[in-house]
């Protein structure tokens, strides 16, 4: 890799930027919650989550909460793990594509599959975090 980049990657504001980024969605979401908390709850109430006031709260609260430990760098596993059980739960709550008819099915399909690249990152943070020295390959 070259030098530059190797820099780079390597420092901690960009450890930081990265973190932020990947948790953008997550914390600009329950932000836009906690702001306008009745078109949050809607929301829940819309996906049939009640009592849907406890739920806006709830994911919410995990959704800042987990992206506070990712940013962080510290309890990052419990942040990433927050965010990804999460995300994998609104597939079948708001992404059932199996039960749709095309052509939403395949685009809700295709959101599923973000979903689980999302849930692929939040692996890839939390093995970094864990292991922040390069692994060295071995022969």
């Amino acid at each position: 890799m070259p030098r530059f980049i190797d820099s780079l990657t390597g420092s901690d504001w960009f450890g930081t930027l990265a973190r932020t980024v990947l948790t953008s969605m997550f914390w600009m979401s329950g932000l836009a919650k906690l702001i306008d908390f009745d078109a949050g709850v809607a929301e829940m109430a819309h996906f049939g989550l009640e009592p849907a006031p406890f739920f806006t709260a709830a994911v919410a609260l995990t959704q800042l909460f987990g992206s506070a430990f990712i940013i962080a760098n510290r309890f990052t596993w419990l942040g990433a793990g927050m965010l990804a059980v999460f995300t994998a739960l609104t597939i079948p709550i708001a992404h059932a594509f199996w039960t749709m008819e095309e052509p939403f099915r395949t685009l809700e399909f295709y959101f599923v599959m973000e979903h689980v690249t999302v849930i692929g990152a939040l692996m890839v943070v939390t093995w970094k975090s864990a292991h922040p020295e390069p692994v060295a390959a071995t022969a």
